[in-house]
């Protein structure tokens, strides 16, 4: 199998399965681990991280924190040490590179907002597209001074100070913007609250709390304090269920298959993927559910079985909004297909994810509708393998591999090593469970 660890220019064959079974140990949670390593850098200590993702764009979180005056390694055991510099970090020399990770540029601008100096922040061609506007006017709001280019994309000059505290009601529910805000409240003068339209993942608010700063949160609002210290800790990541998405939907592709995923992340906000998975007709169950550092995490079993269909709209298109390609992906297979709304959020990822999934779709002899805002998606179909492409895009690249397991044929995948940027061992862990 070709070498996917790098993000352009390797493609890769997935064949035709009749089955999937296994398990399957999922890196450490992107979301979390992100979150971590930023307040570690703002902590007092040395923070310990087991299971920290693998991702590259985690990888372009801790390289930003060391170029803003805060060592990491990793350990012989896999674990990563984090130095935290306390509230007040070192002003880069450099420009702070993110790469592809618009988690990484959006929510330490946060961080970078409370700081004494001015900093870049670039990212590469794909990053350079994306919006953001939805951090710099909250920031601004603060009293940080950011500049852009057009259309407030990429790369952002951020000359931080003395900050205050805001109310702030975004337009778009957004886990990033609430933790961007919260993390430049611990810089503010005052509290600091985000009151957003829909619920969205609260591991910003968790973390917060275990790195030992008060966060107030009743329905859709947070809250929080100005001048807050945070302390160094020393925490397991748990598996990311965003990752594990593409080993579920294989499952529930194949009746009578079983796969299993331990130590999976199951917070409450994340959650929803498996209730639309069990409507769909997947059978799953979690044991050993426990509590650590403020995250459930659990073992996930699941089972195919009759693959039906499902309409995710509303406030379940925001909890999926990651996990749509994959099961858009895997909708032809279904009995009564899928339908998505409200996600024209989906357009503005690392790619266009409605276009890319709908193209790809007809490459593989699909019948699929587009939609400004979703698509549609009929059920019982047969797909072909083809010629597809990631679209440099970790997701698209893995919810095509996924596709192609039921296809008849062979499907090349284009730009293959994309799936790198979330999960670098992915292909490798795939072929472990297909069985031919």
């Amino acid at each position: 199998m070709p070498d996917d660890s790098q993000p352009d220019g390797s493609n890769i064959i997935v064949r035709p399965a009749r089955t999937v079974r296994g398990v399957v140990r999922i890196p450490g949670d992107k979301s979390i681990s992100h979150r971590y390593a930023m307040l570690a850098a703002i902590a007092e200590g040395t923070s310990r991280f087991h299971n920290f993702s693998a991702a590259r764009d985690c990888a372009s979180t801790l390289d930003c924190v060391a170029k803003l005056g805060c060592e990491w390694k990793r350990l012989e055991d896999g674990a990563i040490e984090v130095q935290g510099a306390g509230m007040r970090l070192k002003a880069p020399s450099q420009l702070l590179d993110c790469g592809n990770s618009g988690s990484t540029m959006r929510m330490l601008s946060g961080i970078l907002a409370g700081q004494p100096f001015s900093s870049e922040l670039c990212g590469d061609q794909s990053l350079s597209r994306r919006p953001m506007a939805r951090v710099i006017k909250p920031l601004s709001e603060m009293g940080a001074k950011i500049s852009s280019s057009d259309g407030g994309r990429p790369p952002l000059k951020i000359h931080g100070g003395p900050l205050k505290a805001i109310h702030y009601k975004p337009e778009v529910a957004s886990a990033q913007v609430k933790s961007c805000v919260l993390f430049a409240g611990l810089f503010a003068e005052g509290e600091t609250v985000v009151d957003e339209p829909l619920r969205t993942r609260d591991h910003g608010e968790i973390a917060l709390r275990v790195f030992g700063a008060e966060v107030e949160s009743v329905g859709n609002a947070s809250r929080i304090a100005g001048g807050q210290r945070l302390r160094a800790i020393e925490a397991n990541v748990a598996g990311d269920l965003s990752s594990a998405a593409f080993f579920l939907c294989t499952a529930a592709l194949f009746p009578g298959s079983q796969i299993t995923l331990p130590g999976i992340l199951m917070n409450p906000t994340r959650a929803r993927l498996l209730d639309i998975l069990i409507q769909m007709g997947l059978k799953v169950s979690v044991a050993h559910l426990e509590e650590h550092h403020g995250e459930l995490v659990g073992t996930i079993e699941a089972r195919g079985a009759a693959w039906k269909g499902a309409v995710i709209a509303g406030a379940d298109t925001a909890a999926l909004i990651d996990e749509i390609p994959v099961l858009a992906a895997a909708a032809p297979y279904s009995e009564d297909g899928l339908q998505v709304r409200d996600a024209k959020e989906l357009r503005v990822k690392e790619s266009d994810r409605i276009a890319a999934v709908v193209t790809n779709l007809r490459k593989m002899g699909a019948e699929v509708e587009e939609r400004p805002d979703g698509l549609r998606v009929p059920g019982g179909q047969r797909l072909h393998g083809a010629e597809v492409d990631s679209f440099g895009d970790h997701r698209i690249a893995m919810a095509f591999a996924v596709a192609a397991l039921r296809a008849e044929g062979e499907t090349t995948i284009l730009g293959a090593g994309a799936a790198g940027v979330s999960y670098p061992a992915f292909f490798e862990e795939l072929e472990t469970v297909a069985a031919r």
